[in-house]
């Protein structure tokens, strides 16, 4: 028995061990030397990297694409996981096929199929002139690549816990006589919240860090369709390795922002769920 027992702790603190020496050497270590090499010039050479023009366009339009597309993926993801939790209909297991769709598809290959539909040549592209739209190699085609890649995130965190949930306090308060709008409000979000939380978040991290789909689709034009991860590879193609890794670890740092904010969620999501798994649903509104 205690051979056993040594030979379990053995195992496990070899494999704490390998994680350990794992995440230091590939995630740890390259994000030190990020900040390193980012401030190796000065504080006032960081400063004027991230201050720069094209650092401060790149900057704010990363951060216009995650305002615009976060809250459609909330919305959609709020309606898409209703659609595939609280219905039976034929052609579920297809509608959740097609919302995973951007995890296989290759980001590069969304934005040439994207240019395919909506570039000059493309499908549409003789209505959109004649239209006198611009999507392609302007800000609206990022919003929409950004969007495509980004929106299973919310669904499928929803839709896990939505189906855990089960349907019988929307179905007791529809009874009871409450509409679908007021049934969603007091009982079905209260249940989701920190699900539509962590969803958020990463919803958000992806789109600001998103570069195969929005690099194709962009045109790279600086001051105007250049995020903050293109940004980067521009300057570093251009050898200003300090001013790439001063804008690199600003976007590092809204990257660690994020792994907080979604670690707290997480935990606050177990603990949820723990207590629905232990005492069933807690019920945060009335109907009255």
């Amino acid at each position: 028995m205690s051979s056993n027992r040594y030979r379990f702790h053995w195992t496990k603190y070899c494999c704490t061990l390998v994680t350990l020496v794992f995440l230091s050497v590939f995630l740890v270590l390259p994000l030190i030397l990020v900040f390193i090499e980012a401030f190796r010039g000065g504080i006032n050479s960081y400063i004027a990297a991230i201050t720069e023009a094209d650092a401060r366009a790149a900057v704010l339009l990363t951060l216009f694409v995650a305002a615009v597309t976060v809250p459609l993926n909330t919305f959609f993801g709020i309606m898409a996981a209703w659609a595939l939790t609280k219905f039976d209909y034929r052609g579920k297991s297809l509608l959740l096929t097609l919302i995973d769709l951007p995890f296989v598809v290759p980001p590069v290959i969304a934005g040439l199929i994207f240019i395919l539909m909506l570039g000059s040549n493309g499908v549409f592209g003789p209505w959109l002139k004649a239209m006198d739209i611009t999507l392609i190699f302007a800000p609206p085609a990022i919003f929409i690549a950004t969007f495509f890649i980004t929106f299973p995130f919310i669904v499928r965190e929803l839709v896990p816990l939505m189906q855990e949930q089960g349907r019988d306090e929307e179905e007791a308060a529809i009874s009871l006589g409450a509409g679908a709008l007021k049934t969603f409000w007091l009982i079905t979000l209260p249940n989701i919240k920190w699900a539509l939380l962590h969803g958020i978040i990463l919803c958000n991290a992806r789109a600001m860090g998103e570069f195969g789909a929005v690099s194709v689709v962009s045109g790279h034009i600086r001051g105007s369709t250049i995020t903050m991860p293109l940004h980067i590879e521009i300057l570093y193609n251009e050898y200003n390795f300090s001013a790439a890794f001063a804008v690199a670890s600003l976007l590092a740092m809204l990257a660690l922002v994020t792994l907080l904010i979604k670690s707290l969620l997480e935990w606050r999501l177990q603990r949820e769920r723990r207590g629905f798994a232990q005492h069933g649903p807690t019920q945060e509104g009335t109907l009255m």
